[in-house]
């Protein structure tokens, strides 16, 4: 369990949770009533004290007021300024992100990636130099392989693969199976980081993927590559 406490004052919500309360127009003892149909109890005077700043606030509490009023942890703790988007009737708005990642075939290392809340060629070719620069060592002709998304049918893409001298490959048609390593990386992706959990902005997610992505490299193991992760397993091949 975690207490959050900034040495002076026994914790560092309090100002902001004073500050949603009185946007939702509420009294403490209401507050109280709201906070406690969590399972956690909560009196006037556990809400009075953590505004002021005289009670210690546990970690799980901080979910239970974070949860209530839709915030993230982090913006209670002052880490951030951005609670959640809203429409124009006060509900919570719902956003894409969009993740470009190059993949190596060899070990499932993800190479390079971009991330954008949009479509976006730059993203995508941005990704694709930085992959063609991680491979530049590669002793034989490299082949990289794709949907048929639109992306990878730019000819900006196709000539920047040409003038590397790499194979284009692309999937058939309506076919996810030719693409199922990547399938696989984001079914993976999808159900340690993103299912059942509620993200408050794009950069909250975005964190969390980048986060994601650097543990699946360095310390995900994999039956199939000896029990290692990707960047082990590179490892062990160059030194074998």
């Amino acid at each position: 369990m975690k207490i959050y406490w900034n040495g002076e004052r026994k914790n560092v919500i309090g100002s902001r949770v004073k500050e949603l309360r009185k946007k939702q127009d509420i009294s403490q003892k209401i507050l109280a009533a709201r906070l406690s149909l969590s399972g956690i109890d909560f009196t006037e005077l556990t809400i009075l004290r953590i505004e002021k700043g005289t009670r210690f606030v546990p970690d799980y509490e901080l979910s239970v007021i974070a949860d209530y009023f839709h915030v993230t942890s982090d913006y209670l703790l002052g880490r951030t300024n951005k609670e959640y988007e809203v429409d124009e009737k006060g509900r919570m708005t719902i956003h894409k992100l969009y993740l470009d990642p190059f993949m190596d075939m060899c070990n499932g290392e993800i190479l390079s990636y971009g991330i954008d809340q949009r479509p976006s060629a730059k993203n995508v070719m941005d990704a694709l130099d930085k992959a063609i620069e991680v491979t530049a060592d590669c002793p034989y002709r490299r082949t990289f392989h794709s949907d048929q998304g639109w992306a990878y049918q730019m000819k900006a893409y196709s000539h920047r693969l040409k003038e590397e001298r790499i194979f284009q490959s692309m999937s058939r048609k309506g076919n996810c199976l030719d693409n199922s390593v990547m399938e696989n990386f984001f079914g993976l992706l999808k159900q340690e980081i993103y299912y059942g959990i509620v993200y408050y902005s794009y950069e909250e997610l975005k964190s969390e993927i980048e986060r994601f992505i650097k543990y699946y490299n360095e310390k995900r193991i994999k039956e199939k590559l000896g029990w290692r992760s990707p960047v082990q397993y590179r490892l062990h091949l160059l030194t074998a």
